[in-house]
């Protein structure tokens, strides 16, 4: 039987490099522990929480987006979905925390499973736009659907309790769960990235002709991401619901999908610690800037223009470049 290798993009090829790259990053993945860490003694837990959330939510869509070269506009269905399950299976169905939030995300997986089957068969904007259209669809059934409770959402959700031990409702214990949550997320994701899969993901992105002459599946590598972020977003998304007691329609509209590809973009595309720091700029800019009411919108398109016009790597991309190193 002969083996096929396929030659990842410059920087990334060999063993070696990925063992490089992965140590490179020991000293600013330890300092984002030590600071996520010592953060909820500083500032307030609650807004922390919704910072590792959405931190989450653009790892997952960056691992779509930045290695496989896949741009969805309707990453806010998987998101919000499991935002809706973890809720109704922990408010109506009574299971535990951590039972909720997995049924959130094995929705959002198999949802992921279901609308990448159908759009990976497309290319270009044409993907893109398939991925809206279903989106479209499931808010507006989320629009009507009983369970969803409608324009009210689902309230009142129960953070219960960890293991059926530990109450939830003191916001320091939730924090620390949600941190646990959320780097669960990131170890998972920089894995697979730095993996043999991980290779194959970055060569199908740079140049997929090639990579399906040498005898890949170019889609089903693309299917298998589009599940495994998709259900990333899930978890993000449940655990957000149960975290803030609430699941909305704002969580399944496309602004939330164009805000997670905002972060992305800014942040740093392709990156590791790219979509953290978009997610925290814009979440921070949405907290401080709310008294600006519709301007806010207005003051994120300012920093995505001046993101394209001085730093079109990214905040982290651009920091990469000056360092040498990759981040």
């Amino acid at each position: 039987m002969t083996t096929h290798r396929v030659e990842a993009p410059a920087g990334v090829q060999g063993g070696v490099s990925r063992r490089d790259d992965v140590r490179s990053l020991r000293i600013p993945i330890l300092a984002m522990v030590l600071l996520a860490v010592v953060a909820p003694f500083v500032i307030y837990p609650v807004f922390l929480m919704k910072m590792l959330c959405f931190a989450l939510f653009a790892c997952a869509f960056n691992l779509l987006i930045g290695y496989v070269g896949l741009l969805s506009f309707g990453h806010a269905l998987f998101f919000g979905a499991a935002g809706y399950l973890a809720g109704h299976a922990a408010k109506v169905w009574g299971l535990p925390f951590e039972l909720a939030v997995l049924t959130g995300t094995a929705t959002a997986a198999l949802l992921g499973l279901v609308v990448g089957g159908l759009a990976i068969r497309s290319q270009g904007i044409y993907f893109s736009m398939i991925t809206l259209a279903l989106a479209q669809m499931f808010f507006f059934y989320c629009l009507r659907a009983q369970f969803t409770g409608g324009e009210d959402g689902i309230q009142a959700i129960p953070r219960g309790k960890l293991l059926g031990l530990v109450s939830l409702d003191n916001n320091l214990t939730m924090y620390f769960v949600v941190l646990a949550i959320f780097l669960f997320g990131f170890f998972f994701i920089l894995r697979v990235i730095h993996s043999p899969f991980g290779q194959v993901m970055k060569a199908v992105r740079e140049n997929e002709p090639r990579a399906v002459s040498l005898g890949y599946k170019a889609d089903h590598y693309k299917l298998i991401t589009f599940v495994l972020s998709a259900g990333l977003s899930g978890l993000a998304g449940g655990t957000k619901s149960i975290v803030f007691q609430l699941a909305s329609l704002t969580d399944v509209h496309w602004g939330t999908s164009g805000e997670v590809i905002l972060m992305v973009l800014l942040g740093g595309l392709g990156t590791v610690f790219g979509p953290i720091v978009g997610a925290v700029v814009i979440i921070c800019v949405e907290s401080y800037l709310a008294g600006l009411g519709g301007w806010v919108t207005v003051v994120q398109g300012a920093l995505f223009v001046v993101c394209v016009l001085a730093f079109r790597r990214g905040i982290i991309g651009e920091l990469s470049r000056v360092l040498h190193r990759p981040l």
